[in-house]
């Protein structure tokens, strides 16, 4: 069967977290005995699936339509073509099990968790307590949803929007610096959905649809709120990819600039690279060999196809456009400066960026759509085949945006402008979503108070948790906090974090874990990079006193940086005048 569960909230300093509970379970008792006679257990098949939704059939009765960002559960039997035995139960007692009104299709369900669900019927149905953790419903035929009932206000809208139902959704990216959600329905009225906080900061004005301010279900991801219509129209600011520092360097800065840069390069041709990992060979440009899986359409790397935790799980689909991001922004600016190699070089480019950004597979494709960016959370997960008991996740947000960037950037060397549209629109997004959920400012009300006021940045986003560690340092290691959030550093890290004053209160959260013995010069240096947005003089100073640097850090980048920052109100003005400085840098090069 089907369980249906309203999470609620565990929070702490150090986490945020809605754990699952059976709240109610819908399944067929006929199904279950004919199962049990012929010696099976309980299967389901995936019937159908979609950007925005799976459809699921539970045995031969009942058919589950479960839609990203429905306030209701919907389960059907019409697949059936004949009356079904329904039964509905649940962990907790029952309280009340009544109808609403005499049409038996609105039922009130209240538990002793102090919960509240209603019921909706598209014919009319009789419940009757078998047990008072069970309800039982003889011979129905037509459509069930259920809702959860948080506040007795929002029963009227629930009323008046339960009759049309979402049976699947498409996110389409036609346009750039948009997404466009469209659903089928069926059934009688409109179309009632929940949108998160992301959603509500992107909906358009050309969107045809009501938003219900006061209906609100909270959640995870803040508050979801009611939105009336079956098409969304989502648009963000665009953000163009750029090869510079929107500002350029500072000309006292030169010469410090050269000088390093001369010796990172003595360095690097006197040393050899002797890492195996596709991630650390990627941060050096180098590579251990990648291969063409088929049954999961994608690239992994020799040692992951014998080893699943080699390069943190590349082979099981774990960090892909974290691995790849790097490749191909190496290639991007290599295809740039040598024109004769890029063309050389094109087929395993396009195959490096093709792993994480198909858009439109079509039959018979070699990659899958999109592997890892989510459109309707309208961010990246970065866990692959691995189950986890909190739900996907996700780390590095920086590398994410990396990824994008670095697609954007080879659309732009190889003059692929559907490249360059797509992939600069998911870099918007992806960054979005960092300060969304990952950045955390003083007064936020996206999480709980005890999370937001210990916190200035997540560790890791899971789909059910949020968690102050990280997979490879604990909470108090802050400044490995504030570096995998920043890390690569790039042009479009000036766009990622534009603030200048979230990013000194983030600075000045993370100053005090640099007096613990054992910390990191190249963590220090990513801890210096974002003071020099709002203090250049003293970042420089800090970073010239390291004496070594993050593996895809270097001494030359991180001046490279701080010389092309600026005073905070100049910061901010670089930071949204990205799209003009995009032409010239695309005009230049």
């Amino acid at each position: 069967g089907l369980k249906v569960c309203y999470p609620k909230s565990v929070h702490s300093p150090s986490f945020h977290a809605q754990a699952f509970v059976a709240d109610l379970t819908v399944s067929s008792p006929s199904d279950a005995a004919a199962a049990a006679a012929a010696g099976a257990g309980w299967r389901h098949i995936i019937a159908g699936f979609d950007d925005l939704s799976v459809t699921l059939d539970f045995s031969r009765s009942l058919r589950a339509f479960l839609v990203r960002g429905s306030p209701f559960v919907t389960v059907s039997t019409m697949c059936a073509r004949r009356p079904v035995d329904i039964s509905i139960a649940s962990v907790h007692a029952f309280l009340e099990a009544a109808p609403r009104d005499d049409s038996l299709t609105r039922w009130r369900l209240r538990m002793n968790s102090g919960q509240t669900f209603l019921l909706y019927a598209s014919a009319p149905i009789r419940l009757s307590m078998s047990s008072v953790t069970q309800l039982a419903a003889p011979g129905f035929l037509g459509v069930i949803r259920v809702a959860f009932l948080p506040d007795a206000a929002m029963e009227a809208v629930l009323d008046r929007y339960s009759g049309r139902y979402p049976t699947a959704g498409v996110a389409a990216l036609d346009r750039p610096f948009s997404v466009d959600y469209g659903w089928c329905t069926q059934g009688s009225g409109d179309l009632l959905m929940l949108a998160h906080p992301l959603h509500l900061r992107l909906l358009s004005k050309d969107s045809r649809v009501r938003v219900l301010e006061d209906f609100r279900y909270r959640s995870i991801d803040g508050d979801l709120v009611g939105v009336v219509g079956d098409a969304w129209a989502l648009r963000t600011d665009p953000v163009f990819p750029t090869w510079h520092s929107t500002r350029g360097i500072s000309e006292d800065g030169v010469p410090e600039i050269v000088a390093a840069l001369r010796k990172d390069v003595d360095d690097l041709a006197s040393s050899a690279i002797t890492t195996t990992s596709s991630y650390f060979y990627g941060k050096a440009f180098e590579g251990n060999g990648f291969l063409y899986d088929p049954k999961w359409g994608g690239l992994v790397t020799r040692q992951g196809m014998t080893d699943t935790g080699a390069d943190f799980g590349f082979g099981i689909y774990n960090d892909h456009h974290y691995h790849l991001g790097y490749f191909v922004y190496a290639i991007a600016v290599l295809a740039k400066i040598d024109p004769a190699w890029g063309r050389e070089y094109m087929p395993q480019a396009c195959f490096m960026v093709a792993d994480f950004m198909t858009l439109s597979p079509g039959a018979g494709a070699s990659y899958t759509r999109l592997r890892t960016f989510d459109l309707w959370k309208l961010h990246s997960w970065a866990g692959g085949l691995t189950e986890f008991g909190d739900g996907r996740n996700q780390e590095s947000t920086s590398e994410a945006v990396n990824a994008y960037y670095s697609a954007a950037l080879l659309g732009l060397s190889y003059g692929d402008t559907q490249l360059v549209s797509a992939a600069a629109t998911l870099t918007a997004l992806e960054m979005l979503a960092a300060q969304t959920w990952w950045h955390i400012r003083e007064g936020d009300a996206i999480y709980e108070d005890d999370f937001t006021g210990n916190n200035r940045v997540v560790g890791i986003v899971w789909a059910n948790k949020r968690d102050s560690g990280l997979w490879f340092a604990p909470p108090e290691w802050k400044e490995c906090r504030l570096g995998i959030q920043l890390l690569p550093i790039v042009p479009i890290s000036e766009v990622l974090f534009p603030d200048a004053g979230f990013v000194k209160e983030l600075v000045s959260w993370t100053a005090p874990a640099l007096a613990r013995d054992g910390v990191g010069d190249g963590w220090k240096g990513f801890v210096y990079a974002l003071e020099g947005v709002y203090d250049k003089e003293s970042a420089l100073a800090k970073a010239r006193a390291l004496a070594s640097h993050d593996d895809g850090n270097t001494l030359t980048n991180l001046l490279w940086w701080l010389h092309s920052r600026g005073s905070p109100g100049a910061d901010a003005a670089a930071a949204a005048g990205v799209a003009g400085a995009a032409a010239v840098d695309a005009a230049g090069g």
